[in-house]
């Protein structure tokens, strides 16, 4: 039983850590308007997961074309 729960915690972590890399990256690529650059980068540091997310909502929205 602790070895599903461990394997659960791993794949978790690891979605986690690919989810925050792919939105630094997309964070670091896009231009947006005033500070909303360092706003989500400071968001995501500060709440790796839950930030990540955040952003995939209501950030990219927010975008410049």
């Amino acid at each position: 039983m602790e070895l599903i729960g461990g394997l659960f915690v791993l794949i978790f972590g690891l979605f986690g850590f690919i989810l925050f890399i792919y939105v630094i990256i997309d964070i670091l690529r896009h231009e947006f308007t005033g500070y909303n650059k360092i706003i989500w980068i400071i968001v995501l540091l500060c709440l790796p997961v839950l930030g990540a997310i955040l952003y995939l909502i209501f950030g990219r929205g927010q975008r410049v074309k």
